[in-house]
């Protein structure tokens, strides 16, 4: 029988711990584009001998198996590889988020099967090295994601059951059907910018508003605030969570210390110090001059550290719509996510592996576009070297994607005859904050993941 791409689908569980999934409920991943689960290296280290030929005197190091995805954003498979190479935040017990990266590992187990035979492949401890999210306006397709996996090992089965590791069984668990919704379209995503106070322009595009939200701690040190796409969490030095904020405040406090920014109590930065301020042994929390129309979910992400007696400012986009200033006449969209993920090889079950534990590193965020030239408002902002204070990306129902503080690292506009004049940008991210590592609100979403 000859194989056929579309008889192949493949379904996702998370990992309990690295490379160890429960063998409970496999989520479908999406309409495929490309996926090759078997593109496995056998390192041969040959053992020279004078006289001798090589190919009978060799060492096999260790087994490297990489995944390379892509696949549409279709269903929510896009957003568990995203959420993967960000990095999963237990924002509280019911939910888990890509809320910032992180340093924690999070691996899935991935299933692939043949429709047409049953036949069965799993790779375990898929961690993503680099995530790109692709919207190409010109092209007429689906928007896609692209990641580029380390995998702990990859298995065959005819049954749904293997043996290696800790010996998963699939074979119980029903494979899923594919999503229903379509795959979403490059028309689906609005993409939006605030930029930093510009002295020269500010007619053109929405603002930072410097001074936005006030929160003055009047006794206590060592506390910590985190604003994220969709949650404000309030914590203290040893991490637990602060319990001036307790769910019985409010229905828009969903777990102590953590505020749900896009619940209807608290969306507009008054109704936010109205809330915090009642939950709060008294009243440390204020907006600046006429920003109480701001919503809470465009403030900076970022976190930030309270001092007994000082104040803190959390600027905010002084707009009342989440989608802030839109880029016109796109043509490109690419948001790629460089994980540094470092393979300690080791053996396991007795078989040396080049990925038998993995190490999170840093990130690097990077947002490339290219559109047909509008005005000169981008150019200026690259020439005097300002910032765009908060990126989003837009889906609609299927959540947003913010990036804080990006700086335009190039800008192209090249002249052709006959043609329209393209801008090319290339724009580079960190976090907003005053304390600890707050390059990791560099992105920050509100998808919620298994």
């Amino acid at each position: 029988m000859v194989k056929l791409t579309q008889d192949i689908q493949a379904a996702f569980e998370v990992e309990t711990t690295y490379g160890n999934p429960p063998d409970t409920e496999l989520y479908h991943l999406g309409l495929l584009d490309t996926f090759d689960p078997r593109q496995v290296e056998m390192n041969i280290t040959p053992v020279p001998s004078i006289g001798q030929s090589t190919d009978s005197h060799h060492a096999s190091g260790p087994i490297d198996v990489t995944l390379p995805i892509k696949v549409a954003c279709q269903g929510t498979g896009w957003q568990e590889l995203l959420g993967n190479a960000i990095g999963k935040t237990d924002m509280y017990s019911a939910v888990d988020v890509p809320h910032a990266l992180t340093s924690n590992l999070y691996s899935h187990a991935i299933v692939a099967k043949d429709l047409s035979t049953n036949h069965y492949t799993l790779c375990t401890g898929v961690v993503a090295n680099e995530a790109t999210l692709q919207a190409d306006y010109t092209a007429g397709g689906y928007m896609t994601l692209e990641a580029a996996c380390t995998a702990l090992y990859s298995e065959d089965s005819d049954t749904g059951d293997f043996t290696f590791n800790d010996n998963d069984t699939y074979n119980s668990i029903a494979f899923p059907n594919a999503p229903s919704s379509e795959p979403l379209l490059p028309s689906n995503l609005t993409l939006s910018f605030g930029a930093d106070s510009d002295p020269l322009s500010t007619t053109n595009f929405v603002i930072k508003d410097a001074d936005a939200f006030k929160i003055t701690e009047p006794s206590v040190a060592g506390k910590y605030v985190e604003v994220g796409e969709r949650y404000m969490r309030f914590f203290t030095e040893d991490d637990n969570a602060d319990g001036e904020y307790a769910t019985s405040d409010n229905d828009a406090i969903v777990a102590t210390g953590v505020i749900d920014l896009t619940h209807t109590n608290v969306d507009t930065l008054t109704k936010l110090k109205s809330i915090l301020n009642t939950a709060h042994s008294g009243t440390p929390f204020d907006f600046g001059t006429s920003a109480g129309s701001h919503l809470s979910v465009n403030m900076l992400k970022g976190i930030y550290k309270l001092d007994a007696g000082s104040q803190i400012l959390i600027p905010a986009i002084g707009d009342t719509t989440a989608n802030l200033t839109e880029f016109t006449n796109l043509k490109t969209v690419s948001m790629k996510i460089a994980n540094n993920n470092t393979p300690i090889p080791g053996k396991t079950d007795g078989i040396w592996l080049q990925n038998a534990n993995i190490g999170r590193g840093k990130a690097d965020i990077t947002l490339d576009i290219t559109m047909t030239a509008d005005n000169e408002d981008l150019y200026d902002l690259y020439t005097r070297k300002i910032p765009l204070a908060l990126v989003r990306l837009d889906f609609g129902t299927d959540g947003s994607i913010a990036l804080t503080n990006g700086t335009i690292t190039s800008f192209s506009r090249p002249l052709a005859g006959g043609g329209e004049i393209v801008d090319t940008l290339s724009i580079k991210f960190r976090g907003n904050g005053n304390y600890r590592n707050y390059s990791a609100f560099a992105i920050s979403t509100d998808f919620t993941l298994q």
